[in-house]
């Protein structure tokens, strides 16, 4: 339900944002090498994607494991090995200061609220490409 809210705007804030993406796709699984992977969401033009995590509670390991997950979306995902990289957490409530460690790895922070959700990162924020 949380991936629903969130896909529904994420075109809209992302461009706001000035990341140009016009498509976005739901729950990418697979299979490298013998390692499975799932990412949550991604949006993407012809030159850059953005890879996001939903949860309904953000908490710090969930930072920590996403982050390392994609650094290794290139190798997963070929097809966008030469693509520039984003990555966005969203989610509904944050535990232990999730969303601040969130924006200090360079992801965007989306807070899913009611029938939306909003880009909450600080206004001198510049997201990291990886």
């Amino acid at each position: 339900m949380v991936e629903s809210l969130v896909e529904g705007d994420l075109i809209k804030l992302l461009n706001e944002k000035g990341i140009d993406v016009d498509w976005t796709t739901q729950r990418v699984k697979g299979n490298h090498k013998g390692q499975n992977f799932e990412y949550d969401i991604i949006a993407g033009n012809g030159d850059e994607i953005v890879i996001v995590e939903v949860k309904t509670t953000l908490r710090p390991p969930d930072v920590k494991d996403f982050h390392e997950r994609l650094w290794k979306a290139k190798k997963y995902l070929s097809r966008y090995k030469d693509k520039k990289i984003f990555g966005a957490m969203a989610f509904i409530t944050t535990d232990g200061a999730a969303e601040r460690m969130a924006e200090k790895q360079g992801f965007f922070v989306i807070k899913a609220t009611g029938s939306s959700s909003s880009i909450v990162n600080g206004s001198d924020f510049i997201p990291k490409a990886f």
